[in-house]
């Protein structure tokens, strides 16, 4: 099984990812290590900050990781903002089938209720340099339009609206 986890900056996509990794123990790729280490070595001239080009670009490698993975019958979890919510279209049906989608999503109630515990946890797994830019509006723009998307492509999501969900449901 590939699962494919995406969502809005600090919806818990990399803690999630953690989750999943402890229950099932299947191996974990972070969309960011490989955007960085592609930078970092030089083998792009995108920088972190080219996100409209940085989604197609990691996605024409991460589609062939994915099919490897599911020829070679190899579970993996990859996490991150740049899957492209047209993703199934990078696949033919005998792939499909062995992919889960699902996008982690706050409410704007939530939002409001927990923002202060949305910051204090934005290091529990990676460590963010410089989180000033992130404020409540900034925040619930994001999540609405991850909402928006996954509903104009009929895509997997869990809301986030009450509490945050320390279950695993997939």
């Amino acid at each position: 099984m590939i699962i494919l986890i995406s969502g809005a900056s600090h919806a818990g996509k990399t803690l999630f990812a953690q989750k999943i990794l402890e229950k099932y123990k299947y191996p974990y790729l972070s969309i960011d290590w490989l955007k960085m280490g592609l930078i970092r070595s030089g083998n792009t001239n995108l920088t972190p900050y080219d996100d409209d080009k940085l989604t197609p670009y990691l996605w024409k490698i991460l589609q062939e990781i994915i099919k490897t993975a599911i020829e070679n019958k190899q579970h993996l979890i990859i996490e991150g903002c740049y899957i492209p919510f047209d993703w199934k279209n990078s696949f033919e049906r005998k792939y499909l089938s062995h992919i889960k989608y699902v996008c982690l999503i706050m409410s704007e109630t939530y939002i409001h209720h927990h923002f202060n515990d949305i910051i204090r946890y934005a290091n529990t797994i990676e460590n963010r340099k410089n989180d000033s830019d992130f404020t409540v509006e900034y925040a619930i723009q994001d999540n609405q339009y991850y909402y928006q998307k996954c509903t104009e492509y009929g895509l997997d999501y869990i809301w986030i609206d009450k509490e945050y969900p320390i279950e695993i449901a997939l």
